[in-house]
């Protein structure tokens, strides 16, 4: 009997709690219209036979993995291959042993298989090519995408979330489940999940995970913008980790950003809230915002998203701000209702 299953997960941006979501903050996700899909196809070797495509339908990876002893296939290693392909091999590898350590059944059945991935945007988006990535492999082998995302990475989740919610969410994050339910002033929801922290299978990080109608009226006025430059999160991550700082109340008023936005209902309102939010962040990180450093001289406001210094930024205006922004050197000004998966998609369309 032949195999064929088809995966796919969206993308993510995080709207607001960037770094402060990693403490526990209440924070803004989107889901993107880009995503990833993952399709396998039984084989008649006992090799998996690994092919990723960009958004274009070129191949920028391949490889092929020997089942019987979890390696790269001999033959395979003589392939020419740059560092940027060994290191995708070696993540690779780690997420499919820890997808078969969650479910020893998984790759068990001495059949082999034709992998093929393809992203819907360009791989220097930052939309999350690990995320659906870890996600869509999750699916296949039938395990649980945070507990695999947390054996293999460090990170909030809240990218997860997106690849698995067709609608914007609210995202919060808990060491302790308790502690989860007294900040979100509820009762225990089924939409509070237990996860095991990554290295420490007896402490529980709890996920609280809410779809909002977040489409706002004035959806028309923001724009994302991409910076030319991928931002690797696992470095900002470490290098949040190291500020000082009173991470309590950064939580706390993140959090409150983050509720107010979700409410608001005039654009003045939103850039005020993303002012502020940028202002914490930046004394947080103890470096200049965006804002300050690449675009002092334009008429709106401009917010980063996810790690600072990278990927893409939301920015406030009308009409004329594409421009603006193509005329500094940045050619990729994505509106808001072509990025945005939102409550108004009555019928998602998926590869």
């Amino acid at each position: 009997m032949r195999l064929k299953k088809t995966f796919y997960s969206n993308g993510k941006l995080l709207l607001t709690g960037e770094y402060a979501v990693l403490d526990g903050a209440l924070s803004l996700a989107v889901p993107t219209r880009y995503g990833q899909s993952l399709s396998v196809k039984s084989a008649e070797t006992s090799q998996l036979i690994w092919k990723s495509l960009d958004e274009n339908g070129q191949i920028w990876f391949e490889t092929v993995f020997d089942l019987k002893s979890f390696s790269v296939a001999v033959g395979f290693n003589d392939v020419e291959r740059n560092a940027e392909n060994e290191a995708t091999e070696t993540t690779l590898l780690a997420l499919l042993r820890g997808a078969q350590k969650l479910n020893p059944a998984f790759l068990k059945d001495a059949r082999g298989y034709h992998v093929e991935t393809r992203l819907t945007f360009p791989r220097n988006w930052g939309l999350g090519s690990s995320s659906t990535l870890i996600n869509n492999i999750a699916q296949w082998a039938e395990i649980d995408a945070y507990h695999l995302l947390w054996n293999v990475y460090s990170g909030s989740g809240y990218d997860i979330a997106c690849a698995q919610h067709d609608r914007p969410i609210l995202y919060r994050l808990s060491e302790n489940p308790h502690r989860t339910r007294q900040m979100l002033h509820e009762e225990p929801q089924p939409g509070v999940t237990q996860h095991p922290e990554k290295g420490n299978a007896n402490s529980l990080r709890a996920v609280r995970v809410e779809e909002v109608a977040f489409d706002p009226p004035f959806s028309d006025n923001l724009h994302f913008v991409h910076l030319n430059k991928k931002q690797d999160s696992q470095e900002g991550i470490a290098t949040y980790r190291k500020k000082d700082g009173d991470r309590r109340q950064l939580v706390q008023k993140i959090s409150e950003i983050t509720r107010k936005t979700v409410a608001c209902k005039s654009l003045t309102e939103f850039e005020a809230l993303a002012v502020e939010h940028e202002t914490l962040l930046s004394q947080m990180l103890q470096r200049p915002t965006v804002g300050e450093l690449l675009f002092p001289d334009f008429g709106g406001v401009v917010k980063s998203l996810g790690a600072w210094g990278g990927d893409f930024v939301l920015a406030t205006g009308d009409a004329k701000t594409p421009s603006y922004f193509k005329e500094k050197g940045y050619p990729t000004v994505v509106a808001y209702s072509d990025m945005v998966l939102t409550a108004a998609d009555d019928i998602i369309e998926k590869p």
